[in-house]
């Protein structure tokens, strides 16, 4: 939305996706104050279940797992935070671009943010489509993870399946780079989705445990309630900005996308514990948030 009348320290905004939250409203560092803090869960909950993988030596797939919601949650931090641009490891020549005029602040900023000088035409697309694809290509990498986590216990060729799904990943990454998908990518990425429903299911439907049922039905129900904040959040945003209190959809999808991602891995982590005879089972800490619990034989 317009800007709440606090001066940027980021400049101009040049995204062209903007959220129904007033910019700088508390803050001249944070553009969209709610929209940024509500990726803070998000991290907190993948710290946690990174945590619990590592320290009882879950395979390693799950603390990928788990790392790869805190990069999205704080990719989403910076650019809630910046509305800018956001740059993109590997582009060299972005960061060779900067401008260099002595001050420390701009030095800084430049380096994390692509300014509206860099020209993108040299990489074959405009700087809409290098923020779109910071944000999307890490939404389709986390997708290949979840199918690779879920379909490989039956895959039959073990190094065929990971090879596959990085070429696949890493060929996307090149092609987005430089041709603009549109409605191609919610087709592609609601597709991976769709792919990855049916193996949940069978999940779900082989696990007699009541406790990993209930974490499975917390997943649908986060992953509901979050959609309809964020949709409510967007289409009425024009009747929100008259309300003397917003209800901040967008940061409550962030939330609930934060629960919902950590519901997912730990009934997957259950489900794969089961198939290792790991017997897992789940527990609560401070009786409140719940994680599993493994007992592996002695020969593991």
């Amino acid at each position: 939305m317009a800007e709440g009348g606090i001066s940027s320290f980021w400049g101009p905004v040049t995204s062209t996706t903007e959220c129904c939250e007033k910019n700088y409203a508390y803050s001249s560092y944070i553009a969209e104050f709610y929209n940024t803090l509500s990726n803070i869960p998000c991290i907190l909950l993948a710290l946690i279940g990174l945590i619990n993988a590592l320290r009882q030596r879950f395979e390693k797939r799950f603390s990928v797992l788990h790392i790869s919601n805190m990069i999205l949650a704080i990719g989403s931090m910076i650019f809630h935070a910046t509305l800018q641009h956001v740059f993109l490891p590997g582009s060299v020549s972005m960061v060779c671009s900067k401008k260099i005029d002595g001050a420390k602040e701009s030095r800084w900023k430049d380096l994390f943010l692509l300014q509206p000088q860099v020209h993108m035409e040299a990489f074959g697309s405009h700087p809409t489509d290098r923020q779109q694809q910071s944000d999307e290509t890490p939404m389709v990498w986390e997708m290949l993870l979840y199918m690779y986590i879920l379909h490989s216990p039956d895959w039959h060729y073990r190094s065929t399946m990971p090879t596959f799904l990085f070429l696949y990943g890493a060929v996307f990454a090149a092609v987005h780079s430089v041709v603009r998908f549109g409605i191609g990518f919610k087709v592609h990425y609601a597709i991976l989705c769709l792919l990855c429903i049916p193996r949940m299911y069978k999940y779900y439907i082989y696990t007699q445990d009541v406790s990993a049922k209930r974490l499975a039905k917390m997943y649908v129900a986060t992953l509901l309630i979050g959609t309809l904040c964020w949709l409510f959040d967007r289409i009425f945003c024009k009747e929100i900005s008259s309300w003397p209190i917003n209800p901040q959809g967008h940061a409550l999808w962030h939330v609930f996308m934060g629960f919902n991602s950590y519901f997912a891995n730990t009934f997957l982590m259950f489900c794969r514990a089961q198939q290792r005879g790991w017997s897992p089972k789940v527990v609560h800490f401070m009786g409140v948030l719940p994680y599993v619990k493994i007992e592996k034989p002695k020969a593991q």
